[in-house]
């Protein structure tokens, strides 16, 4: 009767941790994500270029490479000192490229000669004298010259993107109370606000090609737009 009693004690003892241990165990039937309405809005203005940014190139060849490479020095060296008397600073202007590469002949295949290519990207900041600078440009170099691409910029867009950003706010604010009042729930606070980084303006690059222009180039910067998007968080009340 003792061994019975005892081992009476000890399941009753253990019935009781058991019932002990789940009662005490936290409650993870609910969620904790706190509801909300997440939604994104794009605010989109438009500008005027200020600025214009040019590579221009110089393109020589010959039957040897050191020839070719020494009349592009001559004729590039013309061309920045060209592009200097015009008014652009040394801080813009840069030597983007320089390249030398053997010609073959179709027939035989063999070299024929070399090509030599020398580009110097400068940027104005009054894109009204660009022309100018092309057509002195095409003087400097001859035939020799290429005008690879022009792209237009706005150097100070800070104001266009402040008008950006509380279009795009406004915008997702706008969402987020249609979406409540379709959900017949009240908007509540804001819980975030992030911007898309990636967003920002059209540089509206134009490629030229070979230069064969008369004088008085004509260049027109047109417009540029710029955009800004933003996702907004709110919470429900």
């Amino acid at each position: 009767m003792n061994k019975r009693a005892s081992a009476a004690l000890i399941l009753s003892a253990t019935t009781a941790l058991l019932i002990a241990g789940c009662s005490s165990s936290p409650d993870t039937s609910s969620d904790s994500t706190p509801v909300g309405i997440s939604t994104m809005g794009t605010g989109m203005v438009t500008g005027t270029p200020d600025t214009v940014t040019v590579v221009l190139g110089v393109q020589t060849q010959g039957s040897a490479a050191e020839g070719a490479l020494a009349e592009n020095a001559r004729l590039a060296s013309g061309l920045i000192e060209t592009i200097k008397a015009k008014g652009v600073q040394d801080d813009d202007i840069q030597t983007s490229n320089l390249s030398v590469s053997p010609n073959y002949d179709s027939a035989s295949g063999k070299v024929s000669g070399y090509s030599v290519t020398n580009q110097v990207t400068a940027t104005m900041h009054d894109v009204s004298k660009a022309g100018d600078l092309i057509d002195a440009a095409a003087g400097a170099a001859g035939d020799a010259i290429r005008v690879q691409q022009l792209t237009f910029s706005i150097a100070d867009d800070s104001d266009l993107r402040t008008q950006a950003r509380t279009q795009a706010v406004k915008q997702a604010q706008d969402q987020a109370r249609q979406i409540a009042d379709a959900a017949g729930v009240e908007l509540g606070d804001i819980r975030s606000i992030t911007e898309d980084h990636t967003s920002s303006a059209q540089p509206f690059p134009q490629s030229m090609g070979r230069a064969d222009m008369a004088s008085a180039t004509p260049i027109e910067a047109g417009s540029q737009q710029l955009s800004v998007s933003v996702a907004v968080v709110y919470e429900i009340d």
